[in-house]
Protein backbone atom coordinates (compact mmCIF):
# COMPACT_ATOMS: atom_id res chain seq x y z
CA UNK A 1 0.00 0.00 0.00
CA UNK A 2 1.32 3.30 -1.04
CA UNK A 3 1.00 6.40 0.65
CA UNK A 4 -1.54 7.94 -1.90
CA UNK A 5 -3.63 5.54 -1.38
CA UNK A 6 -4.71 6.95 1.99
CA UNK A 7 -6.90 8.95 -0.65
CA UNK A 8 -9.54 6.31 -0.55
CA UNK A 9 -10.76 7.19 2.60
CA UNK A 10 -12.36 10.17 1.25
CA UNK A 11 -13.44 8.52 -1.94
CA UNK A 12 -15.13 5.77 0.46
CA UNK A 13 -16.44 8.57 2.53
CA UNK A 14 -17.99 10.41 -0.40
CA UNK A 15 -19.75 7.27 -1.76
CA UNK A 16 -21.37 6.35 1.27
CA UNK A 17 -22.30 10.53 2.07
CA UNK A 18 -24.02 9.81 -1.54
CA UNK A 19 -25.77 6.29 -0.43
CA UNK A 20 -27.12 8.38 2.55
CA UNK A 21 -28.34 11.21 0.01
CA UNK A 22 -30.20 8.36 -1.53
CA UNK A 23 -31.86 7.63 1.56
CA UNK A 24 -30.58 4.39 2.68
CA UNK A 25 -30.65 4.13 6.15
CA UNK A 26 -27.50 5.39 8.69
CA UNK A 27 -27.63 2.25 10.19
CA UNK A 28 -26.44 0.87 6.97
CA UNK A 29 -23.88 3.13 6.82
CA UNK A 30 -20.70 1.62 8.24
CA UNK A 31 -21.55 -1.61 6.43
CA UNK A 32 -21.29 -0.34 3.19
CA UNK A 33 -18.21 1.67 4.00
CA UNK A 34 -16.82 -1.89 5.17
CA UNK A 35 -17.68 -3.27 1.57
CA UNK A 36 -16.19 -0.93 -0.36
CA UNK A 37 -13.58 -0.87 1.57
CA UNK A 38 -12.92 -4.84 0.82
CA UNK A 39 -14.01 -4.37 -2.62
CA UNK A 40 -11.31 -1.55 -3.62
CA UNK A 41 -8.96 -3.39 -0.89
CA UNK A 42 -8.80 -6.32 -3.28
CA UNK A 43 -9.46 -5.19 -6.73
CA UNK A 44 -7.06 -1.72 -6.65
CA UNK A 45 -4.64 -2.11 -3.84
CA UNK A 46 -3.93 -6.04 -3.51
CA UNK A 47 -4.56 -6.57 -7.05
CA UNK A 48 -6.53 -9.71 -6.71
CA UNK A 49 -4.90 -11.22 -3.47
CA UNK A 50 -7.89 -11.97 -1.59
CA UNK A 51 -6.27 -11.97 1.79
CA UNK A 52 -4.22 -9.17 1.73
CA UNK A 53 -7.54 -7.03 -0.26
CA UNK A 54 -9.58 -8.25 2.81
CA UNK A 55 -7.44 -6.82 5.54
CA UNK A 56 -6.29 -3.64 3.88
CA UNK A 57 -9.92 -3.12 2.86
CA UNK A 58 -10.74 -3.47 6.22
CA UNK A 59 -8.77 -1.06 7.78
CA UNK A 60 -10.05 1.70 4.94
CA UNK A 61 -13.78 0.83 5.48
CA UNK A 62 -13.70 1.00 8.88
CA UNK A 63 -10.88 3.99 8.68
CA UNK A 64 -14.00 6.15 6.22
CA UNK A 65 -16.45 5.26 9.07
CA UNK A 66 -15.29 5.41 12.26
CA UNK A 67 -14.92 1.96 13.65
CA UNK A 68 -16.31 3.45 17.09
CA UNK A 69 -18.53 5.59 15.77
CA UNK A 70 -19.93 3.48 13.06
CA UNK A 71 -20.69 0.69 15.81
CA UNK A 72 -22.52 2.92 17.97
CA UNK A 73 -24.67 4.27 15.96
CA UNK A 74 -25.70 0.84 14.24
CA UNK A 75 -26.43 -0.14 17.89
CA UNK A 76 -28.31 2.81 18.55
CA UNK A 77 -30.50 2.36 15.69
CA UNK A 78 -31.50 -0.79 16.07
CA UNK A 79 -32.58 -0.06 20.01
CA UNK A 80 -34.69 2.89 18.74
CA UNK A 81 -36.59 0.87 15.74
CA UNK A 82 -36.76 -2.37 18.22
CA UNK A 83 -38.95 0.54 20.50
CA UNK A 84 -40.89 1.75 17.66
CA UNK A 85 -42.15 -1.35 16.40
CA UNK A 86 -43.25 -2.74 20.29
CA UNK A 87 -44.67 0.62 20.47
CA UNK A 88 -46.77 -0.36 17.47
CA UNK A 89 -48.10 -3.12 18.53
Amino acid sequence: MEVYDVMIIPLIIGLVELCKKVGVKTRWLPVIALGLGIIIGIVYIADFNLKQGILVGTMLGLSASGLYSGSKNMMEKKQIDNKEENCKK
